[in-house]
């Protein structure tokens, strides 16, 4: 009987890893434009970690953590608590005010897999620590839509503020007397969340919940001044960048650390799974860990197989090449003449390939063009007899004379240049 893999890991396969490889050196360029550094976390951390930054009445806490009840210790769901956690401990302010930050790993919630969404999901997460100017928001928006766009994705941002601890509790009165007039219609999740997480009901997914709130009071009517003012700069900030965005009242994100300004990036293509990208500030959440006072913080995440199922169903990624040239060598002389110039071409950096099982002509070629490979080097015993290889362009399928008389070190380069025109 097969060992299969557990239900919601699933193993990415070669033919899928280019997407993967290109999204992961995207954001790394990304980042570097912003000139953020990269950090990197254990998968492991004390349960009190996410139960005290998450909220213990989220659905992430009471639901979907894998705990190791006995130990106290948790598989980490998100990396921004992480993060954070990393950032006091290590007295990263102390080194530098602002911390631009970003991580890149495995998260793990017990949920129903789905489109996009497994048990052990990848996420890339950005954080920027010390800042609390609106801009550095839409600064951070930017550079999602700039990442997004990078790889080829249609996506919409939409935004929302969430205010802070002053004007939220007013807000949240209201919020609660509009449900308890409309519990009877809503699903036994969201009659909970009435009493636990309010906030939560405004993003619920099912249908009947869904109208029965789209008259519910908006946080954005209840704003105070500052969080109101610190918003519209927010906006002012977005439209002299360029950034395209509407605003969303019904945004609320799953995590209670969130305060004032919230957004998603959000597509039509995923079904249910709108949300390719998420996040927002979370001002106070470094003192409640342990940290600073007054640490202002905000970042987001990317979920990288709604990203890469994204890039499929766009089709906005290229065919990338896995040789720059492959050297198809026709006989056991070949085959030895071939191998060592093959390694000195990686040595010089090149992706070089060859086959060692002296096939046909016609099957290298049919390999050189699944690894699609920019060249192809023929060599066989006619060829080497002449000293006169056939170097052939795949893509326009012209043909030239490559003379095989130099050491290896010398063909390499001259192979290089060839290449290079």
């Amino acid at each position: 009987m097969k060992i299969k893999a557990i239900n919601g890991f699933k193993d990415i396969l070669p033919d899928e890893v280019a997407n993967w490889q290109r999204i992961e050196n995207t954001a790394r360029d990304i980042f570097r434009r912003f000139g953020m550094q990269e950090i990197r976390l254990p998968i492991l951390e004390k349960t009190e970690l996410f139960a005290r930054s998450i909220g213990e009445a989220t659905d992430i806490v009471e639901k979907e953590m894998y705990t190791f009840v006995d130990k106290g210790i948790t598989m980490r769901p998100e990396a921004t608590a992480s993060l954070l956690r990393a950032y006091i401990e290590h007295g990263l302010h102390v080194k530098q005010p602002v911390q631009r930050l970003f991580t890149i790993g495995p998260m793990f919630r017990h949920e129903r897999p789905q489109k996009g969404r497994q048990r052990q999901f990848h996420q890339i997460d950005t954080e920027i620590i010390g800042a609390p100017e609106p801009q550095i928001d839409a600064e951070l928006m930017a550079l999602g839509q700039m990442f997004l766009h990078e790889l080829g994705l249609s996506v919409s941002l939409e935004v929302n503020s969430l205010g802070c601890p002053e004007c939220r509790p007013d807000f949240r009165n209201r919020l609660v007397a509009y449900l308890d007039e409309r519990q009877d219609g809503l699903c036994e999740d969201c009659k909970r969340r009435t009493r636990t997480n309010p906030l939560r009901v405004l993003d619920c997914k099912k249908r009947n919940c869904k109208q029965l709130v789209q008259d519910a009071p908006s946080i954005l009517e209840h704003l105070c001044s500052a969080c109101d003012t610190h918003f519209t700069a927010v906006q002012q900030q977005l439209d002299s960048l360029g950034v395209t965005y509407r605003l969303n009242k019904f945004m609320v994100r799953g995590l209670d650390y969130y305060t004032r300004t919230t957004f998603e990036f959000i597509t039509t293509d995923l079904g249910a799974q709108a949300a390719v990208a998420a996040g927002g500030r979370y001002d106070g959440l470094i003192e409640q860990l342990g940290g600073p006072r007054n640490m202002p913080g905000i970042g987001f995440a990317m979920g990288m197989e709604r990203l890469a199922l994204l890039m499929e169903q766009q089709e906005s990624h290229p065919t990338i090449a896995q040789a720059d040239i492959y050297i198809a060598a026709l006989g056991t002389e070949a085959i030895s003449f071939s191998a060592p110039l093959v390694h000195q071409l990686r040595i010089q950096g090149k992706q070089a390939a060859m086959d060692y099982s002296n096939r046909s002509l016609k099957a290298q070629m049919k390999q050189a063009g699944r690894l699609n490979a920019r060249f192809t080097l023929i060599i066989g015993d006619q060829e080497l007899s002449e000293q006169e290889g056939v170097l052939r362009n795949m893509d326009n399928k012209e043909q030239a004379p490559f003379p095989l008389q130099e050491p290896v070190e010398i063909l390499a380069r001259q192979l290089e240049k060839q290449m290079a025109i």
